[in-house]
């Protein structure tokens, strides 16, 4: 008898189902030869929908363009300057080399092509990271994810709000007798930039309702360091808008608080709702490191499983 024959009954048929990763087992089982092809195919469907995305917003580069100047375009001319003012009024942003308007193009394609491209690639990850979870883990990452979308839609809204007022702090500091010249590829990076950095801060919130979740995180310790947790954002706030004036980081640090004092409510819910129900299951009485009480019943095999079928088709080739 081979080595390849001793090792069939230990083999899992095939199959391929809804949900369910093609070369897996009947019972979800991945090898990591599997899990690696897995990722492969779905970073390669993410990367297809990110060039698609990036060719939409090659397309309409010009709508883009005209949005992110919009802030810009919305100063006075006095603000903007005298360029401003000998083109009639119009804004006019430069550029200071020849290869400026691809490298402008490209960068504002791919920046755009990832946002709208953003639920595809966000399916992807959802997709792979889906199958290892339990029915309770599924429902909370599917929250997350649609959570820290909107979050991050926020906080680029409230970026781009707040944007206009900003730069007519930054411009009019300058004084008499200099006048503010931008260049298209310095500006749009600060826009691209601003925005990023309010969409990003407005998921930090989220991270402690995750941690809280799984059980990291309790609400006794977030509420203990409530009064550090609104310091600490008051300075990140400080700290990672590139305007650097008051009026917008407290547009960032006041919506961060909020959703900082959102997550330790949650926290405080959702950890009342635990102990309910472990006292319920009678495991109230336990300390954080004691174990608790475990069902010794036996459990029925999966009908996935199949070991019989399996056994017959060792017999038949043995």
């Amino acid at each position: 008898m081979t080595g390849r024959q001793r090792r069939l009954p230990f083999r899992r048929r095939a199959a391929t189902g809804k949900g369910q990763a093609a070369g897996s087992s009947g019972d979800g089982a991945m090898s990591l030869v599997e899990h690696l092809r897995e990722l492969r195919n779905r970073i390669g469907l993410a990367l297809i929908g990110i060039l698609i995305g990036m060719v939409v917003a090659f397309v309409f580069y010009d709508e883009i363009l005209t949005f992110l100047k919009a802030p810009y375009c919305n100063l006075t001319t006095e603000v903007r300057g005298e360029l401003s003012e000998r083109n009639n009024g119009d804004c006019t942003l430069l550029l200071f080399d020849v290869l400026s308007n691809l490298t402008l193009r490209l960068k504002i394609a791919l920046i755009a092509g990832l946002v709208v491209s953003a639920p595809w690639w966000l399916y992807q990850l959802w997709a792979f990271i889906t199958p290892g979870l339990k029915q309770n883990e599924r429902r909370y990452a599917l929250i997350f994810v649609a959570a820290s979308t909107v979050l991050f839609a926020a906080g680029c809204a409230m970026a781009y709000i707040t944007l206009t007022n900003g730069l007519k702090l930054l411009l009019s500091l300058s004084g008499d007798g200099i006048e503010s010249v931008l260049g298209a590829t310095e500006y749009l990076g600060f826009v691209m930039q601003l925005l990023l950095a309010f969409g990003i801060a407005f998921e930090v919130p989220l991270l402690g309702v995750m941690l809280n979740s799984v059980g990291i995180l309790s609400y006794a310790v977030l509420s203990k360091s409530r009064r550090w947790l609104f310091f600490l954002t008051f300075v990140l706030a400080a700290f990672i808008t590139p305007t650097t004036d008051p009026f917008t980081m407290l547009a960032l640090a006041i919506p961060m608080a909020i959703l900082f004092e959102g997550a330790i409510q949650f926290a405080r819910i959702n950890d009342k709702r635990r102990a309910r129900r472990d006292a319920a299951e009678g495991w109230g009485h336990l300390d954080d490191d004691e174990a608790s009480p475990l069902d010794a019943s036996p459990s029925e095999l999966p009908a996935e499983a199949e070991p019989v079928e399996d056994q017959r088709r060792y017999d038949a080739i043995t």
